[in-house]
């Protein structure tokens, strides 16, 4: 497995890392580093687009899903079954929404092996960046602004808490467990970014900076208006009788 991350990752990050540093006139590893960031997300671009929609698709059928639970308070086979239609006539898959984390942990881990090499090629790569930044070692301040980054992203995407008469109903619990589950998210997330900002190289940091700002320009960039059409298809969905 290790050989495989090797011949896969971290040799093509590395070989990418070299050779922008060396076409840069002014050698600076941090933006090579951004670079290679672009380069990265450009090509998971595809598996971004489909996290983002999934997530935002599964935004706008919490609604649905809480009559579900009105319809069948004490069925849990038709829920499930219901659950999975809308599922279904949507063409939502509530596993698609973490398929761009799960492709980016190995990334990371790769990239962090990756600075390691480099900082030890000694000579041949200097870990400054921008003339300021240390990318060898760990930056509170950059550690602040990936964890402010992150909380950005992920409350753009957050799910709603129910208005107050609906999360009253029977069928509501679940949906406001979930908004409590995702506000928590909203916290942890951040606050572990920060705590891995302040142990771990600030150039891993600068790389996940990078990649959140990226990901905030892709929903920002599929906005809600441009899924508007997507928008109205789920609002007339027919739950089963």
């Amino acid at each position: 497995m290790i050989h495989f991350f090797n011949i896969v990752l971290i040799q093509p990050l590395t070989f990418a890392l070299g050779f922008f540093y060396e076409r840069i006139p002014f050698h600076d590893l941090g933006v090579s580093i951004l670079i290679v960031t672009v380069i990265v997300r450009l090509i998971l671009m595809p598996f971004s687009r489909l996290s983002i929609k999934s997530q935002k698709a599964l935004n706008d059928l919490q609604p649905q899903l809480k009559e579900i639970k009105t319809r069948y308070p004490n069925q849990p086979d038709k829920q499930a079954q219901a659950t999975m239609d809308i599922y279904k006539r949507n063409k939502v898959n509530p596993f698609s929404s973490c398929l761009l984390l799960l492709i980016q942990l190995p990334i990371i881990f790769s990239f962090y092996q990756v600075l390691r090499n480099v900082v030890k090629a000694g000579s041949d790569f200097s870990p400054l960046a921008f003339s300021v930044l240390d990318l060898s070692k760990s930056n509170i301040i950059l550690a602040v602004v990936t964890a402010l980054a992150q909380y950005w992203q992920s409350k753009s995407l957050a799910t709603s808490k129910p208005p107050v008469k609906i999360a009253r109903e029977a069928g509501a619990k679940d949906e406001n467990t979930m908004a409590i589950m995702n506000k928590q998210m909203q916290i942890f997330l951040p606050l572990m970014t920060l705590f891995a900002g302040i142990s771990l190289p600030s150039g891993l940091m600068l790389y996940w900076l990078a990649g959140l700002i990226f990901t905030i320009a892709e929903q920002k960039f599929f906005s809600p208006k441009k899924e508007q059409k997507r928008d109205n298809e789920i609002q007339g969905v027919v739950l089963p009788k």
